[in-house]
Parts: C-alpha cells; structure tokens; sequence
C-alpha cells in the first residue's frame, strides 16, 4: 500500500496529527476516524508492544475516514533497535518514529535496520503480514519505498548534529522531543522556557533548510501554530490522555 504520509511530507505540505499513548485498539479506531492526518501509536512510554500494536493497526486500517481522509499510522518503538524495527516492519507498519538518536551514526543504523540487504540489514521473512503473509511477492524489493524513517533529537547533543543526521538518504523527517530536550537543557518539565523554545524554532528551521520535514508534539494550539508557521510538517497537535484526563476532571468541577 502506498505510504501516504511519507509522500505528503515529500511534497512539503502539513500534516496535522494525535498521539495516542491508549494501547486498545477501540480507542485507535475511534481516534483514526476523527480527521487527523497522522496519529502516534505509541510503546516508549505505553504499555505496548508487537503483539498490541498489530491489533491497534488492523483498528487504524479499519477506522472510517474521517472529514480530512484516511488517517496514517505513526509507530514509534521504544528504541532505536534493529530487533524492534524488524518486528514493526514485518507486523505491516510503514511509518516508525525512533526515540533518541543523538547523531548520524545512530541515523545510520536505524536506516540500514529499515532495507532488506544489500541495501541495509533488515532480517527477512517471506511469510509476514506486512507482505500479505508472502503473496506480494515484490515487497522484498521495493518495501522501502513505502518505509518512512523519522527520528527523534531530544537532547542538546542531538541537536547540535542535525545537518549530519538530515543529511543522509533514508531520513524522511526529524522530530524534536520537547519533554527530553527540555529536561537535557536544565528546564525540566518547562518545554516553554524561553531557552528550550529558542533551541525548538532554531532546529525547525535547520531541519527545514536540510531539506527534511520537521516534526514536533505540541498541544499548546498557539505554540504549535508558530512552530507550522516556522515550517514543522508533522504535528501532534492533542494526545489522548491528557485529552481525557482534562475532560473528565472538567466534567467533575462543574459538579464540585
């Protein structure tokens, strides 16, 4: 299946998403039907991992699209680790978002992790579901090109090797962490603080300028409208849980 949000972040347009950290499928296809462009399907910081995630694509797949079209699926595994990748890629996820690569090299691995040799290391199997359990017979040649590898830089170090991160062949886009990069600066829990703002609008432009789409997760709308303005192309603009926490206690003060 054509990846369609590796092909919009090529054509330089926005896209505006919802990261879930809520690993039951219900919740992904309700949130996959509500008109976002993308939503995070998370396992660094969810309870989840290969077997949940499969169930919560097959939601995502199977969700109706919403006023925006068909939703994409974003996984991010809870490393940067070629056993999680492969696992991911052969469960038929087209889209991974891999936490704290702090250099080129790390970016290196996790392209080379993503293709099938003599392009990279990608473990093969002929009976996945990513390849129809083996009846798409060209998958092992052609699967990476539909395979969009965004990473993360959430750390002043990180930041600081972004040109030599963007610079490679395979990385789609770059996502700042503004939680960790906030926290690595001395401003934890602070990601507003006008130092950790800076270093966020400096490394979107520097992304941008690469030639790669930046991304960010960013709830506060003004905040994340400044950084779309700046030039980020992939959004997390609500997360799930913080959406039904706030509700929920809202709902309660009216009451007490």
């Amino acid at each position: 299946m054509p990846n369609q949000f590796k092909r919009t972040l090529k054509e330089g347009k926005q896209q505006i998403g919802i990261w879930s950290s809520i690993p039951s499928p219900f919740v992904t296809e309700l949130l996959a039907g509500s008109g976002y462009d993308w939503i995070l399907l998370d396992t660094e910081h969810a309870p989840a991992g290969v077997p949940q995630m499969i169930e919560q694509l097959r939601a995502a797949d199977a969700a109706r699209p919403g006023a925006g079209g068909r939703t994409s699926a974003v996984v991010r595994p809870a490393w940067n680790d070629a056993v999680l990748i492969k696992q991911y890629l052969d469960i038929g996820a087209q889209t991974l978002l891999l936490p704290f690569v702090q250099n080129a090299e790390e970016a290196h691995y996790a392209i080379a992790a993503t293709r099938y040799p003599p392009l990279g290391t990608r473990g093969v199997s002929g009976a996945m579901r990513a390849s129809n359990f083996g009846r798409n017979a060209s998958y092992l040649h052609c699967a990476h090109e539909d395979t969009c590898l965004l990473v993360q830089v959430e750390t002043r170090e990180a930041l600081a090797e972004i040109e030599g991160i963007a610079r490679l062949d395979g990385i789609d886009g770059i996502f700042i962490g503004p939680s960790d990069l906030s926290a690595s600066m001395g401003h934890p829990g602070d990601s507003k603080h006008p130092e950790v703002d800076a270093a966020i609008c400096d490394a979107i432009v520097r992304i941008r300028a690469c030639g790669k789409a930046p991304g960010i997760l960013m709830a506060d709308a003004a905040r994340a409208s400044k950084y779309l303005q700046l030039g980020a192309q992939f959004v997390a603009v609500a997360m799930d849980v913080g959406a039904l926490r706030m509700s929920i206690e809202h709902s309660l003060r009216q009451f007490r």
